[in-house]
């Protein structure tokens, strides 16, 4: 048997902050790759510390549903599920080139797969794209649209900014928006200051988060001059310094998220068949989709 556990950190005061990993782990039910799939938390139950235990599977892949490596991917996920000889060299990354370690949970003797946070794997460039795609209702998006992907940043950990960098640049070689930049709110270039950046007269703004929360629907919009008052919604898109906004909201609240999670079990070597196409037809929009939008 084998089995998928996905850790996130949820909220004691945001209700909303689980709903992504609820729905990504439902959708990887359904495409039957694992025997069990079950979610995780730190700031919920059921908790890092007792997921594993819970499993009857022998082989568990656990795949961190963070953006970045860091203080939780590196220290508090590992700790938690006691894995022995646990060390972030293992890795062997610089930031974002985090795969898997395959290392032994010493209270239940059980082999754990774990692997890099969705945030800093190549798929996730295709999500951020999917995610323009979503907000506009156009499949080709791009020409005369500028793409803004936005992070915290933070100078207590470099990491935060190197994943919105990785995927920002990616995203540039692939020629297909007109511009496209990294912006982040705690470091420079800022997105308070989006229009300054962009000549485009639209722009998509992707916020690099897991979840919806108070910096998504709070602070960036609000920054942006999307609203005055986040409790009075603003328009997508809305207009900003002449610009048209097309705000996102998290990006982790895509579905194609789902295969993000199921391409780095499989890198971590779990068998999962047809199974990320399976879920990428689930997640493809249609023509009669992308009109109704």
């Amino acid at each position: 048997m084998q089995a998928l556990v996905i850790a996130a950190h949820g909220s004691h005061l945001n209700p909303n902050a689980s709903n992504p990993t609820y729905a990504h782990a439902d959708a990887i039910r359904e495409t039957g790759a694992f025997d069990v799939v079950r979610e995780t938390f730190w700031k919920e139950e059921p908790h890092f510390r007792e997921v594993v235990r819970t499993i009857e599977a022998d082989e568990i892949f656990v795949v961190p549903l963070f953006i970045s490596e860091g203080y939780f991917t590196e220290q508090v996920i590992p700790r938690e599920l006691r894995l022995e000889g646990w060390d972030p060299e293992l890795w062997d990354s610089d930031g974002i080139d985090a795969s898997q370690a395959t290392l032994t949970a010493t209270d239940t003797e059980k082999t754990i797969h774990y692997c890099g946070p969705v945030g800093t794997h190549d798929a996730m460039t295709d999500v951020i794209v999917g995610r323009a795609e979503s907000v506009t209702g156009d499949s080709d998006v791009g020409e005369g649209f500028g793409l803004a992907v936005v992070g915290h940043g933070t100078d207590r950990n470099e990491n935060s900014a190197k994943a919105v960098r990785y995927h920002t640049e990616r995203i540039r070689e692939m020629d297909r928006f007109d511009e496209t930049k990294a912006l982040f709110m705690d470091e420079e270039p800022e997105v308070d200051d989006v229009t300054d950046h962009f000549e485009c007269d639209d722009i998509v703004v992707v916020p690099l988060f897991i979840a919806d929360g108070f910096h998504t629907q709070e602070d960036i919009p609000e920054d942006m001059g999307l609203t005055d008052d986040y409790r009075n919604g603003w328009d997508v898109p809305g207009a900003v310094d002449g610009h048209r906004i097309w705000y996102t909201g998290a990006v982790g609240t895509e579905d194609l998220m789902a295969d993000v999670v199921l391409e780095r079990a499989a890198d971590a070597g779990a068998d999962i068949g047809r199974s990320i196409d399976h879920d990428a037809e689930r997640t493809r929009p249609t023509d009669a989709d992308v009109a109704g939008d």
